[in-house]
Order: structure tokens, then sequence, then C-alpha cells
């Protein structure tokens, strides 16, 4: 990663600015959550509850339900216990019950949580649902999250994305918790559960597992798998939790989390909460020094998840500090060449958001991270968003099997070799959360279509209208029709950069064809409005530039004006025009050839006029739409069959007409 350029696009010489002090520090992932509080607020639950101990909390706030207290507190409290135990078949059971009751009145993070918890059951039709209802209230409200948008086709279309990787569990998984992977040297370094043997078994209360330490493995398989796993330092390794590592270029540097564990003393707040803070320590002659503090810890904040650029220069990081916009954000520091640390600097709502950011790794031209407010398939989804020259662009949810509807996390990539691992808590792993391997697959350009049929005169979504695709060569791939909204979508994958044929056709329509090329863009959605008119509208001509509603000639008996039932079957048509263009205005002309006298065929016609305007009137059509209906007689003839002149029936014929020109149409 070019550190000069994104210092200078990020600002890093300004200093974080601050923001309302969040009270407590919620980090939804096995890393995260140490912290204690002692304070009684209500009884043993909520003291169980604040302290994490979300199982023993759960049982006695489930008897309380039992016997009777479906209070507010008491059902979003078992909602929590479950969701921040990532037991998403109870979580969405309490928290289903909890909006049942009390829907008006619950705060947006339920929302957020109850459709995290659906996505992690896979219930995503209900889940997009709840976005839908809710996005513009909560959004108003200022918890923004890509997750409460509207929208249900991102949605469809993130899982209905073509995977760009092959993943496998690795072989050294164990029941317990292993995550958090980083490159060292010719090594890969993670954190574990799993019983080192190096120390007295000390379990961690919240999942009855030991605490977390450093490990590390051999990379086998062209890094595809791990093997010979050891601690990594007995020095570094604490009685507490080490977690997430990340290495200067040299391999001689490292900075980790743990909790505010110095001089083998706990360190708390105020309110008994034992924050996380980041740690550094410096290889000399083959042992790690005692760690130290990062000077940007607090012990009113948590502070870690570090990842450097690979030159060693920025160093990014998570945190809830002052000047965070949601649960968690990712900040970034530079480090000078005397190992000076600049004011941490937010990343900025493209990349943060109201829900949690966290766990980044960088490469020389990517920030990778996870997050659960940019949208995503449950849980924390894995994301990627490329350096430019403002900053970050908008980032990239990295899609199937990658992400779950479960906790992914933890993805670091040697770019070269397009193979690394993440972590994860989904279903068929080993344990709590197990690490994965990954090779990203070359692309594959693929595109898809989309669009929507509308009536050209009325501007109104048609229904039922078939579409067809067909390829280049003229081979029909495809049929489907517009659903109520007028909308279709062809549920194929198109080639990049090749032309296409979409012909729609419905009956009482007029067919219509329309060509379009796909980009080279990866993934691209090409959406095509396309408009379709009645044939109707093949009655509207231009006449010497005089555009007219042409039909056939209408009749009238011998010296007579009612309209016949065969001429009200030709004026229906004008009707029905008139109908498909609301705004038309015509005036009507009535015509007669030479025969008889000039002033009884200018009455005649005029009142033939007349009686045609008012039955297109009485079919419907507004009386000031009508802007005139006047009788001309034999002024206009077409030819030279005035009077006096001989002429054939069928000459005279011709000049018997009436005009429906047309005076506004939009």
């Amino acid at each position: 990663m070019n550190s000069k350029r994104l210092r200078k696009n990020l600002n890093l010489q300004d200093s974080t600015s601050m923001g309302a002090l969040k009270n407590q520090l919620l980090i939804i992932c096995v890393l995260v959550a140490f912290g204690t509080k002692g304070q009684l607020k209500y009884n043993d639950a909520d003291t169980n509850f604040d302290n994490l101990l979300y199982k023993r909390a759960a049982k006695q706030y489930e008897s309380l339900f039992q016997k009777g207290d479906d209070s507010q507190h008491v059902l979003q409290r078992l909602g929590d216990c479950y969701f921040f135990n990532a037991d998403m078949e109870n979580a969405t059971k309490w928290y289903g019950l909890l909006f049942s009751k009390y829907e008006k009145v619950l705060a947006p993070e339920y929302v957020f949580r109850y459709i995290h918890a659906l996505k992690g059951v896979g219930n995503y039709r209900l889940a997009k649902a709840i976005m839908k209802i809710y996005s513009k209230d909560l959004n108003a409200g200022g918890f923004n999250v890509a997750q409460l948008t509207n929208n249900d086709e991102e949605l469809d279309e993130l899982l209905n994305r073509q995977p760009q990787f092959y993943i496998s569990n690795l072989a050294i998984n164990t029941p317990v918790a292993d995550f958090g992977t980083a490159y060292y040297k010719d090594k890969i370094v993670f954190s574990s559960s799993r019983d080192s043997l190096r120390f007295e078994t000390n379990l961690y209360e919240w999942n009855q597992q030991p605490y977390l330490d450093f490990f590390m493995a051999d990379t086998v398989d062209l890094g595809s798998d791990l093997a010979e796993v050891l601690p990594f330092s007995p020095i570094l390794n604490t009685r507490y939790h080490e977690a997430v590592a990340s290495f200067i270029p040299e391999g001689n540097r490292i900075y980790f989390t743990r909790n505010n564990y110095t001089n083998k003393a706990l360190g708390r707040d105020g309110e008994g909460t034992n924050h996380l803070k980041m740690y550094t320590s410096e290889l000399k002659g083959g042992e790690w020094t005692e760690a130290e503090e990062v000077p940007f810890n607090s012990e009113t904040y948590s502070v870690g998840q570090p990842a450097l650029s690979p030159d060693g220069k920025l160093l990014f990081f998570v945190s809830d500090m002052p000047g965070s916009i949601g649960g968690t954000d990712i900040f970034v520091v530079e480090i000078d060449d005397e190992g000076v640390f600049s004011q941490p600097k937010n990343l900025g709502p493209k990349i943060n958001t109201s829900g949690r950011e966290m766990f980044p790794f960088v490469t020389e031209e990517k920030l990778y991270f996870a997050s659960d407010g940019h949208l995503g398939l449950g849980g924390l989804d894995i994301f990627e968003s490329e350096l430019i020259n403002d900053g970050f662009q908008e980032p990239n949810n990295l899609g199937q099997p990658i992400n779950s509807n479960r906790d992914d996390f933890g993805f670091i990539v040697q770019e070269d070799t397009n193979r690394g691992y993440f972590s994860s808590n989904r279903e068929g792993g080993k344990g709590n959360d197990d690490i994965y391997s990954f090779h990203r697959l070359e692309e594959q350009c693929a595109q898809s279509v989309k669009g929507s049929v509308i009536r050209k005169a009325k501007a109104q979504p048609v229904v039922n209208v078939s579409v067809d695709l067909f390829s280049r060569d003229g081979e029909l791939l495809a049929t489907t029709a517009t659903d109520p909204y007028g909308a279709f979508r062809f549920d194929i994958t198109l080639d990049c950069e090749s032309r296409y044929n979409v012909k729609i056709d419905k009956e009482g329509f007029i067919p219509k064809e329309v060509s379009f090329s796909t980009s080279a863009e990866q993934d691209y959605m090409n959406t095509l409005p396309m408009e379709i008119t009645k044939e109707l509208n093949k009655l509207i001509v231009n006449e010497g530039g005089v555009m007219k509603i042409k039909i056939d000639n209408i009749y009238f008996d011998l010296n007579k004006a009612e309209i016949r039932p065969d001429a009200a079957q030709e004026l229906n048509k004008i009707v029905e025009v008139m109908k498909e263009y609301p705004k038309m205005v015509i005036k009507i002309e009535a015509h007669t050839d030479s025969r008889g006298s000039d002033r009884y065929n200018e009455t005649l016609s005029d009142k033939r006029a007349k009686a045609t305007g008012s039955y297109i009137i009485s079919q419907g059509i507004e009386g000031e739409r009508i802007e005139s209906a006047i009788g001309y007689g034999e002024k206009q003839l077409l030819n030279q069959c005035a009077n006096g002149v001989k002429c054939s029936t069928d000459e005279h014929d011709v000049n018997r007409r009436s005009e429906f020109i047309i005076v506004k149409m939009e």
C-alpha cells in the first residue's frame, strides 16, 4: 500500500474528533467481549448479563418469563443473551416475541439485531421485509447502516452472485475457538482457546473455554493448510486473552490485542469494565520483550485488532473511542521513522457505519475488513475496498462462500497467489470459530439483465408482457414475463462484451425489439427500460405535416346525422386512442362531395361533425378535448370533382370523409 498517498488522502495529521463516549463496548465476536461489570442494576440476571455471563443470565431470564414476566426488558435481554453467543435460532425466537409486543417502542439496534438473527437462520424473506418497513424511520433517526435500507434487489443479487472462492476447513481446528490468522515470516500466527499446557488451565466464564493464546503453525500445501502447531511465545501469552496480531515486514515487532493486563494485574474503568488494549513487543535475541502499550490506549474505551500496511508505516486498528460512528470503527495512525504515532484517524462513513467494522487487513492497494453494517448475508461479512485518490472505494461484499449467515472475519491474503485464510463460526465447522483457507478463483466475467416495460403514452407499467432474450445470432436464450410492476429479470448469466437482443410482445400491442451490449465489468447488472405501444397507435399518421387519427370512413343514412352501429365501431377506435393519450386534443372535420347544393352539404356535414363529437364525448372523453367539430361541406375537395365536373361514384366517394386532426398530444 502506498502509505504516503493514503496518509495524504486520509489527512492523518488531523486529530480524532470527539463524540459521545459509549458507556459500554460489546463487540459481538469471540475475541472481544472480555469486560466485566459489577454494578447491580435490577437482579442477579442483570448482574450476570452485565458481566457477559450470557448462558447463566439466559436461564434466569427464561425462568422469569415462565413465571409470567414478558416485559420488554426481559425479552430484550433474552434475545441479546443468545445473539451475543451467536445462537441465532434462540435469538430469533426471543426477538420475534419482543417485536410482537413492543414493536413501536424498540430502539433501532433491536431492529438491526433482529435482521441479523433472521439472516443467521436463513430467513432472508422476513429480513428483507423488515429492512423495507423500517429503513426510512430508522435511518432518519441516525442509525445509518446499509442493512436498514430498501435493498431487496441488492440482497438478491448478493445471494445469487457467482462464487469467486474455493474454501476449506483446516485440519488444525479444534472444538474450541481458533481464529485470527496473521502472516509471520514463513509461518502463520493465530489465536486459539486450545489448552497449551504451558499454563494452569484458566477457563473464561463467558463460554467455559480456556482463554485465548497465540499459536504458530507452518504453512503446507501451497499455503492452503497449516501444520505443526506450537505455542507462539510464553512471554506474550498470559492467563487472559491474546488475539489478533500483526507484524512489521522484518518480523521483529508485533502488535496485538490483549485484555487490559499489565504487570500481572487486570485494569478496569470506573464501572468495572476491563477494556481491550493494543500492545507491542520487539524480538531481541530470539525472545520477545515484555509487551508495552501503544500511547492511544485508554482505560475508558477499547483498542485492538491491529493491521499494519505492507511497508509498516500505517497501523490500522479497531476501537470504540470518541469519534466512532458505530459500535466499533476502523481507525488508522501513521508510524514515523522514530516509531512515533500520529493521532488516530477514523476512516470515515464510506468504511464505518452505525454497526460494527472490525478485523482490518491491508495490502498494497486494498483494505479488507469485517462488518455487519454494510449489506451482508448475516452476522459479520467480509468486505474489500480499493485505495483511490480520495480514500477508499465503496466496500464490496466478497459474497458466498467466503461469507455466510454467521460471523465471517479475519481475512488475510497474499494477492500474488490469491490464497489466504479467514475465520468463521458458520455451521459445519469443528468448533466455536474455525480457520478456513481459501483460493480466490480467476474471475470469469459474467453479467445479468433486468428491465421494465411501460406503455409509451401513459408511462404506466404493463403486466404479462412476454419478454424473450436472444443471442446475437438469434438463438432464444430465455423467456420470462413482466410482473404486476412491469418488471422482468432473466435468471441466466450473460457473457461480458457481447451483444444481445430483447423482444417484448403482448396482444393488442406492437412488438418491439431492443439490442444491447454487455460491458467488461464483472457482475454488472444491465438494466433495460423499455416502452411498448398499443396497436391502436398505428392509427396515428402524418399527412402532409398534419397529425391525424386515421380510421375507415364512417357512414350515415341518407340525409341523416345519427351515428349508425357500423360508424360507432369505427369511432370507438378514436375513443381508444384518446384514452391511450389522456392529454390528446383533436378537432373534427366532416366533408361531403359536390353532389347536392353547397348550402345543404355544409349544413348536413356540420350536423354530422357535431354528432360525431357528441358520440365520442358519450364514451367517456372530456368535452374540452374536442376543440371543434365543424362541417365544411364540399369546400375542401380532394380531387377535381367539383360542381359541373362529370365524375364516377368512386371519385365522388373520395371526398366524403370525416377527419380527426390532432391539435395537441403529450
